[in-house]
C-alpha cells in the first residue's frame, strides 16, 4: 500500500469513528441524558433502548466488529497460511479500527446502563480498549519493517549511519557538525531510563533537535540548497533522533510488550466469553432484532 493511499485509509478510519460517535451522540443526546427512570417516557425509548431497533442493532454490529477485528488479526498473525495475505501492519490498523468502532457501538447499545454479569463483559471491554491504546504506543516504539517484523539493533545502527552518509555526501555538510548528530549519544540518553523519565527525555531531545536543525540550516545556507532539500534534511535528522530513541529503549519496550500481552489477552477472553453467554441468553429469551 503506497504512502498516499495508506494515509487516505487511516484518515478514512478516523473520520468514520469520529462521525459515528458524534452523530449517535447528537441524535440520541436528549434520550441518553435523561435519568434512567424517565427514559421510558421519551419518544426515542422504543428505538434506543438496548432491545430497541437501533439500540439492539448497535450491540449486534458492535459485537461483530470486535469478533471480526480480533479474529482476522489473530489469523493473519498466528496461522502460517495467512502470512502472505498483506502486510501485518495494515491488518493491525484494521484490527484497531474495528475494535474501536465495536466498543463505541456497544456503549450506546447499553444506553449507559451497566449491571449483572454483562457489566463484567463491558468493563473487560473497556480494559481491552484502553490496554489496546497502550499496546499500540509500545508497539510503535519497537522498530519494525513495513511488513511488521522487528528490526535488530545492528540493522538500526546501519540505518543511522546511512543517514549521516547521505547528509555528508549529498549536502556536503561539515564533519564537525555531523559529529553532533552522534547516534551513540542519542542512544545513551535513553538507555537505562524508565517510563517516568521517558517523556521528559523526549521533550529535551525535541528542543535539542530544533536547535541542531537551525545550526545545520545556517551551515548550508550559502550552498544554494532549495527549500525542498532543507525539508529533506530536517526529515533525515528527525529519523536519526527517532532511531536513537528506539534503539536506546528497545529492551525496555520489548519487555513491556511481553507484559502487555499477559494483561490484554485475558481481558479479551473474559469479554468474548461473557458476550457469547449474553447473546445466547438473549436468543433463548426471544430477543430478536430485524430477523
Amino acid at each position: 500500500m503506497k504512502g498516499l493511499i495508506h494515509n487516505f485509509v487511516i484518515a478514512f478510519y478516523a473520520i468514520i469513528i469520529a462521525a459515528t460517535l458524534l452523530y449517535i451522540t447528537y441524535a440520541g443526546y436528549s434520550y441518553y441524558s435523561q435519568p434512567l427512570s424517565e427514559r421510558v417516557f421519551h419518544d426515542l425509548h422504543t428505538t434506543l433502548k438496548p432491545s430497541g431497533l437501533y439500540g439492539h442493532g448497535f450491540g449486534i454490529i458492535g459485537s461483530l466488529f470486535m469478533v471480526i477485528g480480533v479474529g482476522i488479526y489473530m489469523l493473519r498473525k498466528r496461522v502460517k497460511t495467512f502470512h502472505r495475505l498483506g502486510v501485518l501492519k495494515y491488518w493491525l490498523e484494521l484490527h484497531i479500527f474495528l475494535c474501536t468502532m465495536g466498543p463505541i457501538l456497544v456503549l450506546f447499545h447499553t444506553s449507559f446502563k451497566f449491571g449483572g454479569i454483562v457489566a463484567i463483559s463491558f468493563w473487560s471491554m473497556v480494559a481491552v480498549f484502553l490496554s489496546g491504546i497502550l499496546g499500540r504506543f509500545i508497539y510503535m516504539q519497537i522498530p519494525r519493517t513495513i511488513e511488521g517484523n522487528e528490526i535488530g539493533i545492528s540493522q538500526l545502527i546501519g540505518e543511522g549511519n546511512k543517514i549521516s552518509e547521505a547528509l555528508s555526501a549529498k549536502y556536503d555538510i561539515d564533519d564537525s557538525l555531523l559529529n553532533k548528530l552522534n547516534l551513540d549519544k542519542i542512544i545513551s540518553n535513553y538507555r537505562g531510563i524508565g517510563i517516568k523519565d521517558f517523556f521528559t527525555r523526549i521533550i529535551a531531545d525535541k528542543k535539542e533537535m530544533v536547535a541542531f536543525k537551525k545550526e545545520m540550516i545556517a551551515n548550508i545556507g550559502s550552498k544554494n540548497v532549495s527549500r525542498t532539500e532543507k525539508k529533506s534534511i530536517s526529515k533525515l535528522i528527525n529519523t536519526k533522533y527517532t532511531l536513537g530513541r528506539k534503539i536506546g529503549m528497545l529492551n525496555l519496550m520489548q519487555k513491556l510488550f511481553n507484559y502487555w500481552h499477559v494483561a490484554h489477552l485475558p481481558f479479551a477472553l473474559i469479554m468474548l466469553i461473557i458476550m457469547i453467554i449474553h447473546v445466547g441468553v438473549s436468543i433463548v429469551f426471544g430477543y430478536t432484532w430485524i430477523f
